[in-house]
């Protein structure tokens, strides 16, 4: 361990040594020379991006329908207009330089600082492709000092520095440069991952040939299979040993079997609904008191929106012990049912026929499917219907066509004089009884006396 630490100092002594010996050449008068040049750059750039920036906000106001890709570049661009301008003018003294002298010494700390402002604006716009903001962000900064080290010549010094700082456990030894390596790596092969799967996952939902529920699975077993690789190559290109986490893992997984049994009957619920297409995206159900459509298949959870716009997140194991409406399972024809009642003066026959017509006038009532209207019963006022019809877009509402049909059932009853009755209540005073009236409050009996 000491020998190591004295290793290490070594090492930093010895660039330490090297970055002050290059500081000090940059005192000489042509390298002077160039770096005023560079501040000269500096300046010039930031003024131009100063006048330029209103022009281009303005033009960006205007860009209605264009991608979103397109967007997010240009405001990429936007923000890095500077550095554009810098890295121009910088090249451009290069070639200016070239053409005045032949002395490669004369231009080379302009070459090596526009050479390393262009590497880290590349950086800045690739890295744009990873998703996650703290891993964007670890990847960027950890290019950003490589691509300086390439340039100033310091890898091979700075990847010993980094291998010089480890911890060592029996013969695994992990030191800072393989976590460096590692998470640089698995940061490359997940983006790869993820463009490959969201280019599959296009190509699979646009295969009509292939069912909704169909196409969910195959997509998750994608993302899962991409993914997985990518973690794991990424740990085998830095050198881990892989023998030590599949034990570690079975011993997790046993634990972890008991902690998150309804995390896993979900999981498992979700690859049954998959694969048995009880239920697919676009599917109107009804569970419990929730009525809507299925928006997306989730690994844990189905999302349900209903009419009035909220998103219920339905566990999968709900879906597969609870008792589910499919409303457009097999097909999508679904009978509506509504009860009304009449007087028991209209004529039973023209009630049912005016009631039907009624219906059959109504948008999203079925023609080829026509409605039947039966006497159900004699209540206490009324003489009791019921009305069947069909439709074909349980996704377009239920309560709307229904209310729809009663609308047109009430101008149909009030245009043939058909009354729908309400119940209403007699007061009969039966043959030798009297009515007795009790004064009202505050008021006196005409006989003078007390009021009760």
């Amino acid at each position: 361990m000491e020998q190591e630490l004295q290793s290490f100092v070594a090492m930093l002594t010895e660039l330490w040594t090297m970055l002050v010996a290059q500081s000090r050449n940059l005192l000489l008068p042509s390298r002077l020379t160039q770096i005023a040049i560079l501040l000269v750059c500096v300046a010039v750039s930031w003024g131009f991006a100063r006048a330029t920036l209103p022009r281009m906000r303005a033009w960006m106001r205007g860009l209605e329908g264009w991608p979103k890709w397109r967007l997010r570049f240009v405001l990429l661009v936007e923000k890095r207009l500077w550095l554009m301008y810098f890295i121009l003018l910088a090249w451009l003294s290069v070639a200016g330089m070239r053409m005045i002298t032949t002395f490669p010494s004369r231009r080379y700390i302009l070459a090596l600082v526009a050479s390393i402002a262009t590497a880290w604006l590349i950086v800045s716009l690739t890295t744009r492709l990873v998703r996650n903001p703290l891993l964007r962000r670890m990847v960027s900064w950890g290019l950003w000092v490589w691509v300086t080290l390439y340039f100033l010549g310091l890898t091979d010094e700075a990847s010993d520095v980094l291998d010089g700082i480890a911890i060592q456990f029996g013969d695994f030894r992990l030191s800072a440069l393989a976590i460096l390596k590692a998470l640089v790596v698995t940061a490359l092969l997940f983006t790869f991952a993820r463009m490959l799967a969201g280019t599959t996952s296009a190509r699979i939902r646009r295969n009509d040939d292939i069912s909704p529920s169909m196409q969910v699975l195959l997509v998750k077993i994608v993302q899962i299979v991409l993914f997985s690789a990518a973690f794991f190559i990424g740990l085998k290109a830095v050198g881990f040993d892989l023998t030590g986490l599949a034990v570690l893992s079975g011993a997790v997984g046993v634990g972890l079997g008991f902690g998150l049994q309804k995390v896993v009957s979900n999981l498992v619920s979700g690859v049954i609904i998959l694969l048995d297409k009880s239920v697919k995206p676009g599917d109107v159900i009804s569970l419990g008191e929730t009525f809507g459509w299925i928006t997306a298949l989730g690994a844990r959870y189905v999302s349900i929106t209903t009419r009035d716009g909220k998103e219920y997140l339905i566990p999968n194991e709900d879906l597969i012990t609870g008792q589910v409406v499919n409303w457009s399972h097999q097909n999508e024809f679904v009978r509506l049912d509504i009860y009304f009642g009449t007087a028991y003066a209209d004529d039973p026959h023209l009630v049912r026929k005016v009631a039907i017509e009624a219906a059959a006038s109504v948008n999203r009532v079925l023609a080829d499917r026509p409605p039947v209207c039966h006497i159900v019963g004699f209540g206490d006022s009324s003489v009791d219907y019921i009305l069947r019809f069909w439709i074909t877009d349980p996704t377009g509402g239920l309560t709307n066509i229904r209310g729809n049909v009663y609308l047109a059932l009430w101008d149909a009853f009030k245009e043939n004089g058909i009354s729908i009755p309400f119940p209403q209540r007699e007061v009969k005073v039966l043959e030798g009884s009297s009515l007795v009236t009790r004064p009202e409050a505050g008021t006196r009996p005409p006989d003078g006396g007390a009021v009760d």
